[in-house]
């Protein structure tokens, strides 16, 4: 749990200093990555086991490929620093996440006594986050807080992070505390950490992460048996629409801007028409989307993201590397659908239903470095290992010798 808190928290901006938060990003998350390393080994040789089977493989292979695209983008790119920097941010999560799925897996087996689930450590984690913002509501608001619509809308995330982002980590964490009240774990607890990540879910004002929500919250409750309780959600959830709709999705009564998706649509309609069809195959280079900083149209806004991870591939490695990811997603899909664990399946849906809604609005799964892409590498490599509890003939005498 801790090592997942401060690898979250390392994509937080810090301080206003961005030589300083960038140095602090570094040392976070390098330091959780050698963390979970060190973890590892020292569960296996406690344990004195550790051999896996693998399977569902084409999944991080087809991730690898688009890394590896990103790499040899690096030979055109209009900017090859930047995106060296994305890429390296982005391989150092994915073996993060490689380890630490096989660190759970191989802990999992060890002590089953224990109860190990990946909700069980996640949700704790995400809750603790939400609690520090709350808090700085009341202690620090300027910093906490920040300022939207001319100043007349406050959003809880400041300039430490987007709330869009800080909404979609809210929706994960409350998706995992469903889950652990599913498994029967100490209801009041979970209960309570669910409320106080709904509270700041709500604070931060995110409109996409509110469906997000209300999504999961319908999902989990369509699995339970109890006709009640299922009744009393849906009556609830058609009472709170009115609600939600008034104060979240339409701020200041400018429905004009719920239609335009804040100015989303016609920004992506002039990135596909004007941007991309100036380099439709192999794109500007990896987190790159235009020659330019940032891309520029007579139509819309200047921007340096395009707010769709999807828009955000096209322009970055163009078709080439679309197709890529779009093999990457099917093969990580396919792999869920083959399982028969069900508690990895519901950590799954738990997390691909909040990042993949964001992925339509924000950063998303395939954008700039963000901890919604740790999260969807975490399911990447979730159905691929498989703890094999038979040691080979040269593995066991491998071990009697270290034991000799």
């Amino acid at each position: 749990m801790i090592i997942l808190l401060f690898k979250i928290t390392g994509y937080f901006t810090l301080t206003e200093n961005i030589a300083i938060t960038r140095a602090l990003k570094v040392v976070i998350r390098t330091a959780m990555t050698a963390w979970i390393f060190y973890l590892y080994h020292q569960v296996k040789t406690r344990n004195r086991v550790a051999s896996f089977t693998k399977e569902n493989t084409l999944a991080p292979f087809f991730y690898g490929l688009y890394l590896f695209m990103g790499f040899m983008s690096l030979l055109y790119s209009t900017n090859p620093g930047y995106s060296l920097l994305q890429l390296v941010m982005n391989i150092e999560s994915f073996v993060f996440a490689w380890k630490y799925i096989q660190t759970f897996i191989l802990a999992r087996h060890c002590y089953s006594n224990h109860g190990f689930r990946l909700g069980r450590l996640t949700a704790p984690a995400i809750f603790m986050i939400q609690l520090a913002f709350i808090i700085g509501k009341y202690v620090a608001p300027d910093q906490f807080f920040r300022l939207t619509h001319g100043g007349e809308v406050a959003r809880l995330g400041g300039y430490l992070m987007n709330p869009n982002e800080l909404g979609m980590l809210a929706v994960v964490g409350i998706a995992c505390c469903i889950m652990e009240l599913v498994e029967g774990a100490s209801r009041w607890k979970n209960l309570g950490m669910l409320l106080v990540i709904l509270y700041a879910l709500v604070l931060t004002g995110s409109r996409s992460s509110m469906i997000g929500f209300m999504l999961i919250l319908f999902y989990f409750i369509n699995k339970s048996d109890s006709a009640k309780l299922k009744m009393a959600v849906y009556v609830a959830g058609i009472l709170a629409i009115p609600v939600i709709v008034q104060t979240i999705f339409i701020k200041q009564g400018d429905i004009e801007e719920v239609l335009s998706m804040t100015g989303r649509l016609p920004f992506w309609k002039a990135l596909l028409t004007e941007g991309l069809p100036k380099e439709p195959w192999f794109g500007f280079g990896y987190m790159r989307i235009a020659y330019t900083e940032a891309f520029q149209s007579v139509h819309t806004y200047a921007g340096k993201m395009t707010h769709n991870t999807f828009i955000q591939v096209l322009m970055n490695l163009g078709f080439v590397g679309f197709f890529i990811v779009l093999l990457q997603m099917t093969f990580t899909i396919r792999a869920f659908t083959l399982s028969k664990n069900k508690t990895d399946k519901a950590y799954f849906t738990g997390l691909f239903i909040p990042i993949l809604i964001n992925s339509f609005t924000e950063f998303g799964i395939f954008g700039e470095t963000n901890y919604g892409i740790l999260f969807w590498q975490l399911l990447t490599w979730l159905f691929v290992f498989e703890y094999n509890p038979r040691l080979s003939l040269r593995e066991r005498a491998l071990q009697l010798e270290k034991r000799r």
